[in-house]
């Protein structure tokens, strides 16, 4: 097992870079999820970790020693792609086998890891099939074993769960975090996917646009967003974003927002460089209720079981509010909405950054 250090590290492709001045720390054993939308850099990085791209600039480090030109097959990282890239005329035996044969291992040696891996991973009773014979779960399974049976020491998996249906997703999720803390291996995860980030990582690195946008365990991801990207990002309702201005009074900041006025606690404003500024707060955090701070007109009722989603308009804004069950309005009722003010953030409206 190593640690990992990227320093620097750019990509360009033509004329589009994909990766900008990316510096990163990973920790020996630690479980990371690169995590972002769709072009945002994320699979890149893990492809220079691996040594599969090399950076236009930048050196990547596995402990103190520096592998930016080093290939692939001198980094010892095991990797699981989205397809699995399983061989089809295979078995499930020969698939795992492969990469010790390419390293002309003793076949006896071969046949115990083989049989070790296939056995924590729960495919044993599976060795003598081939991949058409197999679910997508067990593809899944045969893919994980043949790139942990090297030992490596990384191991990078690229959106390895996104062809699996929704329980089984699920249920992998909670067999990789069971086999990676039994491993200890330093893990790479990409995805877009942030239930499986905040369910999986010790360390989410939230890329977009080529540039990580914040770095922090799924607490501080969630609870306290670094900027605007972020916080519309994470949340199953992304946050709301109310645009406000920030004026001053004698006792301290008043924010002007579309159809109320909000005293800000002194002190907490400081550091704004310009007038207007977002509003931030979670659908979760907003409470209803008749003396609440800003009256709003629902618009939409979801009942969803659990939980129930409204959405409301104050003045000409939108917002989510994600309220108990048992509350019920009609589209039309007016409602109070409280803002807890240990629940609110602000966010530079120019820079996204949170204030």
């Amino acid at each position: 097992m190593v640690s990992i250090k990227l320093e620097n590290v750019s990509k360009i492709f033509g004329q589009v870079r994909a990766l900008d001045g990316v510096n990163l720390d990973i920790a020996d054993g630690e479980f990371v999820v690169f995590l972002g939308p769709s072009g945002g850099g994320k699979s890149t990085l893990l492809l220079i970790v691996a040594g599969i791209y090399k950076p236009t600039t930048g050196h990547v480090y596995f402990d103190s020693e520096d592998v930016t030109d080093l290939p692939p097959k001198d980094r010892n990282v095991g990797m699981v792609f989205q397809s699995y890239a399983l061989y089809p005329h295979m078995t499930v035996y020969d698939n795992i086998a492969f990469p010790l044969k390419l390293k002309k291992m003793p076949r006896s040696e071969i046949d115990r890891k083989v049989r070790d891996v296939a056995k924590l991973m729960r495919i044993d009773h599976l060795l003598d099939r081939r991949p058409s014979q197999l679910s997508g779960g067990q593809q899944q399974r045969v893919a994980l074993a043949r790139a942990l049976a090297k030992e490596p020491s990384v191991l990078l998996l690229d959106e390895p769960l996104s062809n699996l249906d929704a329980l089984l997703r699920i249920n992998m999720r909670a067999e990789l975090k069971r086999l990676q803390r039994e491993l200890k291996v330093t893990t790479i995860y990409v995805t877009h996917d942030q239930v499986e980030a905040m369910s999986m990582a010790d360390k989410i690195v939230v890329i977009n646009e080529g540039r990580i946008q914040q770095v922090g365990g799924p607490d501080e991801i969630y609870g306290r967003p670094a900027n605007t990207f972020v916080a519309t990002f994470i949340g199953t309702l992304p946050m709301n974003l109310i645009p406000c201005t920030l004026t001053w009074e004698a006792d301290g900041g008043v924010l002007l927002c579309p159809g109320f006025k909000y005293r800000v606690p002194s002190g907490i404003v400081s550091n704004v460089k310009g007038d207007e500024v977002y509003l931030g707060i979670r659908p979760e955090h907003i409470e209803v209720a008749g003396d609440g701070d800003v009256k709003a007109r629902v618009v939409v009722f979801e009942p969803l079981g659990k939980d129930a989603v409204i959405t409301a308009q104050i003045d000409e804004h939108i917002v989510k509010v994600i309220t108990k069950p048992e509350v019920r309005v009609s589209p039309g009722d007016t409602i109070g909405l409280r803002l807890p003010p240990e629940k609110l953030f602000i966010y530079d409206k120019d820079t996204g950054q949170l204030l």
